[in-house]
Order: structure tokens, then C-alpha cells, then sequence
């Protein structure tokens, strides 16, 4: 594209030449052919690793190098062969671990794309959601406050904008921006009031604006500045295992000397002694740990995304496994998020709306009898101001008897629209006669909002917000049509009208109104909210979602506490919060001003009583985090607003809206829903536990088997028998046989009790006591059976060939049974279900079939030293 300075334009000019309609914005047909000439609006960063650096990689390791080392011993000394079959297995298992390291980042790749944002655009003139990345040159963006700008923008639209632009200029402060102006010369950056850049963060207002550039050549991508979203490290847990990595070998390497040594006082002779220590320290130290345990997260990462819940970061995934407090947001997450009015309270009576969803579709009764609400001033009044004080909009499709609708927008603003069309205002009809003028956006800390429109020879403002605070900006009401003074016994009734309703599990939200002679430029909500006229109360119900109790009761049973943190009134939040039966007999709510009139110490003291938090903003949220974390709990908080940014950082596990959720909450978030629904969370939970029970198993199966290894040579060489082991078998049944089952192991399904036991504490070693006595036992059996057929077949046949056949395919058949053993440390194979688990089949059939190959394959048999084996042998 050439070089234009877009900020020097009319915003009908900068139409002009990209062909985009100010109001439908451009074809799909334009966006596919220009997709192709300007590719995809994402900047170049350095790729991954390739297929040649990720198999070099494998060579890097140490015991890998000791290998090669030995290998290059044989060869110089005339063993060729055995020096090509060591390297022929080193490259086998770097194959095998670029295949799998190929799948994670492939799968790690996957989950990068789809937690992308998002662009919410302007296409054939409809609104649409697309992939950020998908934006082209033309396109007209629709921006609103938590959004990250997608791209380059010249503005054609803003509503008290401002754009925070640090990531770009390095400024904090948030830059107010005005589509109408023009600049006649050259603007430094953070001057260019009537652009938006990508990368950037929209923080008040909202605004449209047409993509100037795209990729590499926006603002951002000129100066190659990368933003990675994702973080590589360690996890905890692999910097666990690495640890313990380093002290087996330690030990290990120890025990190989001490056993190299005996070797050469019995006099074996030196190279064989040497690959027996090689291939013993080989086997005693499980070095495809750290490898197996990054594929097992990754691919439970990849199952978490079917659970409807996208991880970016792998610590994530074990800290789930952890979480003993979840604190979720009730609308949309508990509840269903679909608004419906249900009662309506107007100079002192009573209206009930039926009615289901967003369906235009009800009825209005007083005292069980229908009216006409255009009929009662006051009711249309109130409808009037809930339809013009509105940002969402009700799209129908289809015919009348299979009429489908949907909210564009905010759900409770959208049942406000929805009543508005059931009492037959005509909603186009109004917003032609009424358009907007002005604003002063909604925002978590006034807790109202208020738009502006012409009304007879003046203007209208129009306001909604939370009952208590619209109430103690009113000093008159609306009654019968008529404008009256708010007494004392109105505003007794009105909050008495609003306790009933939000008893029932109703959001109620306040609408009023003042006549002003002129709009003023630059609205200031303290100046504007104040003095205003009250008309009424809606009442919305927004019901529990039917799979939150169940999951509710799930948390329960897995000593995970449920805390709800909403901005709803205290009566409703604790209604819905005993119906979903978060609560019990001692627990507390907590209003966001009992919060403010306490220290952090006492919020600390009672946090764990607490069951519901009402009535908070967001910035409430970090202290609720806080106090519960200084209870030594792991928490998971959920979050869809710009601020609740902090808050979901703070909490272990932050947890976006993958639907309502704002771009920065999404950026800051570990974790994702990608159907806001608490169920989703739990069975997050639930996927963390397993795969932290997993990488305990093979852990558990890997170090029996290696420990095992090591017995078998070191007692051999301690009661003065021969090596029972080849060093070229050791090396095929640690590097090859062993890993099948390893990664089956990792594969499997979930226990069924896994959900009824505690969390587990993340500080607790990997293998505790009751496990190490697990591994010393089972070690010790495995010792004692290859021993036991080494001597046996050693007595019976006088053949150390036949002997060492005996044993190697012993250890082989105890490691496979031991891989079954594995698969729970509670529960018998029996109970699981001995063919439950495909995986583990078929890695023990691959690991099986390899055994038959060294001992009936002739040329194989040669290289590993093994003879041909009898039906009477396997007897």
C-alpha cells in the first residue's frame, strides 16, 4: 500500500480511496481479494524451532553425548558394530523425541490461535466478529472500551474516546481522541488525536474507525516491536522434575563408578565394564522426564479446549490441580445470561411482563389483568428512556413461526430493547425521531450511565443506573405524566419496591430523566447526574445456569470452595447464590461498602466465611483476591472487564470470558472460557487434576523400572555373578521399550474419585514417602525375578547367552505388567478395566513386538547378543 498520511485526510476522503461506506462498511468479496494482496494483519516474528534444530536439540543432552562418546570408544577399539547400534538407537530415540515435541508445539500452536483476539467489524453492512488477523485494508472497525485496537485506524467515530497508547509511545495516560479533526502537517505519533493505533488499548468511550494498515505495516510493525502473548518457561513442576533429575543422576553416576570399579577388581574387561556404567547411567536416570511431561500438558491442554476452556500458559494446568477457592462472577458465568424483564414498578403499582428470552413477544398485567402500556404514561416514559439509554440491538431472522432472535450486545441492556418492542414502541421509529447526541458512558464506579437526544424545542437526557444511586440523585418523579417533588414516603415506597423485587432473585435497575435546554460539549457526569427525575424500576431475572448446581456440588465434594463476586444487589446475589447452593448455614455476604469500611486485616479474618460478594467494582475484586490468597489458598478468579485486570494477574489462575470478556482481560488471563460457563471451570479443574495424577504415574513406572536396572547389575556384580544385561540391551529397553507405556501412562483417563479427593498442595514433592516405599518395593520385586530366572536358566542350560536372553526378556515382561500397575496408585487394574486404557494396549503391544524382533530377527540377534527363544524357553 502506498505511503499516505491518513491523519491528513477527511474522513470522507480516507473512504473514498478505500472504497468503504461509512455505514456498511466494505463487501466480504473486497475483504478476500484484498486478504490475499496485503496477507494476514499479524507481525512477523521469529518462527519456531525447525523439524533439524528441534532433532540437534536431541543430541544436546548429556547422557545423549556420553552415549556418542561411548559409541566413538567402540568403534576406535574394532567394535563397530556395537558402535553403529548405539548410534542407530540414539537417532531413533531423537526421532522419537522430535515427533513428539513436533505434536506439543503443534498444539501449543493451535491453542496460540485460538486465543487471538478478536475485531468486531462492519462487512456488507452487518455487524460481524472476526479474527483480528483476518482484518484488510477498508475495513471499518467498531471500537469499545476493553478492546485492543486490532490495527492502524483513521477514525470516523468517537464518543468520549481514549485510547491508553503506552504500548506504542510510551505514554500512561490515556490520549483522548477526536475523529473530526484534520491535521494540515506532519503529527508526531501521540499526537494524532484522530487515529488509533494496533496495539493499543481503547479505555473509555467507544468508536469506529477505517483500517489503514495492517501486519508489518502499522505503526507498531514499522518499528518491530514483537508482542509475544505467550511466555516460554518452565513450569514448576518440570523445574521439580529437573531437579530431581540432577539427583538421580548424581547418585547414579555414583553407583555406575562404584560398579565399574567391581567390575575391574573381578577383572571384566574394561570396554565392557565401561558400557555396562554408560548404559547403566543411561537407565538409571529417566531423562525423557521433562520431554513426556511437556507432551502430556500440552495434549491435556488440547482435551481442555473440548471442555470449552483454552490454556495459554502450562503452569496453568498444574495449578488447576491445586485450586481450592473458585471466585466467579454470577451473570453469565452462574447464570445463563439471557435477561428477561419480568416486573416493572411506576408510581407505586406494580407490572408483570411474560414473555421468555429475547423473543418480542409478552404481555403486560396489572393485577393479573392485561393493559396497554402505551396507555400509561409512565410506563412508556420509562420503556422510552430503557430503549434510547441503550447500546445493544435485537436482530430477528427467519419467519414469524420460526422466529429466531438475538441480542447484539449487552444482555441486560438487550432485555430492555426487548421490552421496549413488547409495549409497541418501534424502536427504529424512536431512534430516528430521538437520535443521539451525546453521552456519558457507563462505567463500574458510577454505576450509571446517560445519553442525550432532542426532545420538543429542547433535549433529553436520559439516564439509567443502580437503584440506591439513581434514587439519591433524584429530587422529583414522574407520576401519572406529571412532574412531582421525590418525597420522603416515594422514596420509602420506591426502596421498599426494589427489596421485594431483588428478593426474588431480580437485578433491578432505575431510570429517570432531565429536560435540558442545551447539550453541553463536553458532559461531566457530576454536573449532569444530579437533580434528576425518577419514572421507575425494571426487574430482570437472568436464571442459573441448570449445570452450575451440579458443578457447584462437584466443587463441594473436591474441597473447592465457590465464592460469587458480582455487582448485583445483596438480596439478589444471595437468593441466587442458596438456590445454586453455594451457601450454607454460616456463610456470609459481604457488600462492596462493608468492604470499604474494612481493613485488609479484617477482610482477611473473615474471607473464608464468606460465601458471596455484592454490590463490588472491580477494584474490590483485588482486595477479595488478596485476602484470600494471605489464607494460604490457591485461587482461580474470573474477569471480563479492563478492570479486572489487575485482579485476574493476582489470583494463581486468572480466568477470561471467552464471550463477554474485554481483549485486555483475555491478554491477562491464564486461562480462557470459551463459553463462560462455571462448569467449564471445574471441569478444568478436574482435567488439571488428572494430568498431575498422570505425570505422577509414569514418573512413579519410570523410576521402579530404572531402580530396578540398577539393582539387577549391582547385585549381580556384589554376590559375584555374571552381568546379567547387555549394556546394548539396557540401552534398547530404556531409550525404546520403556517410553510406550511412559507416554500410555500419560494418557490416562480420569480415576473415578478423582473429584472427591482434596487438592492437592503444591508444595508437596512430586514423589512423597508413600511412593518412594511403592518404588523401593516394586524395585525390589523386579530385582528378585530377573535375578531368579538369570540363576535359574544360568544353572539349567551353563549358557550366559541363553541366561542373559532369560532375563532381558523377564525385565521386559515385569516392566510391561509394572506399566499396568501404574495406572493407579489406589485402584486395582481390575477395577479400571484392564482394556480400558487403548493407549496403554498399544504401547505395550509396540514394546512387546520389539522384544520378539531382537530375540527372532537373526541379524538383530547377533547385534543384541540374544539367542532364539523355544515355546518350552517362554514356559
Amino acid at each position: 500500500m502506498e505511503k499516505v498520511n491518513w491523519y491528513s485526510l477527511e474522513m470522507q476522503e480516507v473512504s473514498s480511496k478505500l472504497n468503504t461506506d461509512l455505514e456498511k462498511g466494505i463487501s466480504s468479496e473486497l475483504a478476500k481479494e484484498r486478504l490475499k494482496t496485503y496477507g494476514y494483519n499479524e507481525l512477523t516474528g521469529k518462527s519456531g524451532p525447525t523439524i533439524w534444530q528441534m532433532l540437534l536439540s536431541q543430541f544436546q543432552d548429556f547422557l545423549v553425548l556420553i552415549l556418542i562418546g561411548a559409541s566413538l570408544v567402540s568403534a576406535l577399539i574394532g567394535e563397530v558394530t556395537d558402535s553403529l547400534v548405539i548410534i542407530l538407537i540414539v537417532i531413533l530415540n531423537a526421532v522419537l523425541g522430535v515427533v513428539q515435541e513436533f505434536r506439543a508445539n503443534k498444539a501449543l500452536e493451535a491453542l496460540k490461535k485460538m486465543a487471538a483476539p478478536e475485531a468486531k467489524v462492519i462487512r456488507d453492512g452487518k455487524i460481524t466478529e472476526i479474527p483480528a488477523r483476518e482484518l484488510v485494508p477498508g475495513d471499518l472497525v467498531i471500537l469499545e472500551a476493553g478492546n485492543y485496537v486490532p490495527a492502524d485506524l483513521r477514525l470516523v467515530e468517537s464518543v468520549n474516546l481514549k485510547i491508553e497508547e503506552a504500548s506504542l509511545t510510551g505514554e500512561s495516560v490515556p490520549v483522548e481522541k477526536n475523529a473530526e479533526i484534520v491535521f494540515n502537517e506532519d503529527v508526531p505519533l501521540g499526537d494524532r488525536s484522530n487515529s488509533a493505533f494496533m496495539s493499543t488499548v481503547v479505555t473509555y468511550g467507544r468508536g469506529k474507525g477505517i483500517v489503514v494498515g495492517t501486519g508489518m505495516n502499522t505503526e507498531i510493525g514499522l518499528i518491530a516491536e514483537m508482542l509475544e502473548s505467550y511466555e516460554e518457561e518452565s513450569t514448576p513442576l518440570q523445574k521439580k522434575l529437573a531437579e530431581l533429575g540432577k539427583i538421580l543422576g548424581i547418585a547414579s553416576l555414583a553407583i555406575c563408578g562404584v560398579v565399574f570399579l567391581l567390575g575391574l577388581i573381578r577383572g571384566v574387561p574394561v570396554l565392557e565394564m565401561f558400557m555396562t556404567a554408560v548404559s547403566l547411567a543411561v537407565a538409571a536416570i529417566p531423562e525423557g522426564l521433562p520431554a513426556i511431561v511437556t507432551i502430556v500438558l500440552a495434549l491435556g491442554m488440547q482435551r481442555m479446549v473440548k471442555r470449552h476452556s483454552i490454556i495459554k500458559k502450562l503452569h496453568a494446568v498444574e495449578t488447576l490441580g491445586s485450586t481450592t477457592v473458585i471466585c466467579s462472577d454470577k451473570t453469565g458465568t452462574l447464570t445463563q445470561n439471557e435477561m428477561t424483564a419480568r416486573k416493572i414498578f411506576v408510581n407505586g403499582k406494580f407490572y408483570s411482563i411474560s414473555g421468555e428470552g429475547y423473543r418480542p413477544e409478552g404481555e403486560f398485567t396489572l393485577d393479573g389483568e392485561k393493559v396497554d402500556p402505551l396507555a400509561d404514561p409512565d410506563l412508556k416514559m420509562l420503556f422510552t428512556i430503557g430503549a434510547l439509554c441503550n447500546d445493544a440491538k435485537l436482530e430477528e431472522s427467519g419467519t414469524d413461526g420460526d422466529k429466531t432472535c438475538r441480542i447484539i450486545g449487552d444482555p441486560t441492556e438487550g432485555c430492555l430493547v426487548v421490552g421496549a418492542a413488547k409495549a409497541s414502541i418501534c424502536l427504529e421509529e424512536l431512534n430516528k425521531t430521538k437520535p443521539r447526541l451525546q453521552e456519558i458512558p457507563f462505567d463500574s464506579e458510577r454505576k450509571r450511565m446517560t445519553t442525550f437526544h432532542p426532545h420538543k424545542d429542547g433535549y433529553i437526557a436520559c439516564i439509567k443506573g443502580a437503584p440506591d444511586v439513581m434514587l439519591n440523585l433524584s429530587n422529583r418523579i414522574l407520576k401519572d405524566g406529571q412532574i412531582l417533588n421525590l418525597t420522603d414516603d416515594d422514596r420509602k415506597q420506591i426502596l421498599e419496591a426494589n427489596h421485594s423485587m431483588a428478593s426474588q432473585a431480580l437485578r433491578v435497575l432505575a431510570f429517570a430523566f432531565k429536560l435540558e435546554n442545551e447539550i453541553p460539549k463536553d458532559p461531566k457526569p457530576e454536573e449532569v447526574e444530579k437533580d434528576m427525575i425518577f419514572v421507575g424500576l425494571v426487574g430482570m431475572i437472568d436464571p442459573a445456569r441448570p449445570e452450575a448446581k451440579e458443578a457447584i456440588q462437584i466443587c463441594k465434594d473436591a474441597g473447592i470452595r465457590p465464592v460469587m463476586i458480582t455487582g448485583d444487589y445483596k438480596d439478589t446475589a444471595e437468593a441466587i447464590a442458596r438456590d445454586l447452593g453455594m451457601m450454607d448455614e454460616d456463610s456470609k455476604v459481604v457488600t462492596g461498602a462493608e468492604l470499604d469500611a474494612m481493613s485488609d486485616e479484617e477482610l482477611v479474618s473473615i474471607a473464608d466465611e464468606v460465601s458471596v460478594y455484592a454490590r463490588v467494582s472491580p477494584i474490590h475484586k483485588l482486595r477479595i483476591v488478596e485476602a484470600i490468597k494471605q489464607n494460604n489458598h490457591i485461587v482461580a478468579m474470573t474477569g471480563d472487564g479492563v478492570n479486572d485486570a489487575p485482579a485476574l494477574k493476582k489470583a494463581d489462575i486468572g480466568i477470561a470470558m471467552g464471550i463477554t470478556g474485554t481483549d485486555v482481560a483475555k491478554e491477562t488471563a491464564e486461562m480462557i472460557l470459551t463459553d463462560d460457563n462455571f462448569a467449564s471451570i471445574v471441569a478444568a479443574v478436574e482435567e488439571g487434576r488428572v494430568i498431575y495424577s498422570n505425570i505422577r504415574k509414569f514418573i512413579f513406572f519410570l523410576l521402579s523400572c530404572n531402580i530396578a536396572e540398577i539393582l539387577i547389575i549391582f547385585v549381580a556384580m556384589l554376590v559375584g555373578l555374571p552381568i546379567p544385561l547387555k549394556p546394548i540391551q539396557l540401552l534398547w529397553l530404556n531409550l525404546l521399550t520403556d517410553a510406550f507405556p511412559a507416554l500410555a501412562l500419560g494418557m490416562e483417563a480420569k480415576e473415578p474419585d478423582i473429584m472427591k479427593k482434596p487438592p492437592r498442595n503444591p508444595d508437596e514433592p512430586i514423589m512423597d514417602s508413600r511412593m518412594k516405599v511403592q518404588i523401593a518395593v516394586q524395585s525390589i520385586f523386579m530385582t528378585v525375578a530377573v535375578l531368579g530366572v538369570f540363576v535359574f536358566a544360568l544353572n539349567r542350560t551353563s549358557n550366559l547367552q541363553v541366561a542373559q536372553t532369560y532375563a532381558f526378556a523377564t525385565l521386559i515382561f515385569s516392566e510391561l505388567l509394572r506399566a499396568y500397575t501404574s495406572r493407579s496408585e489406589t485402584l486395582s487394574v481390575f477395577k479400571l478395566g484392564i482394556f480400558s486404557n487403548k493407549y496403554m494396549l498399544g504401547g505395550t503391544l509396540i514394546s512387546f513386538l520389539l522384544l520378539l524382533v531382537v530375540i527372532y530377527v537373526p541379524a538383530l540377534r547377533e547385534i543384541f547378543d540374544t539367542v532364539k527363544l523355544s515355546i518350552y524357553d517362554w514356559e
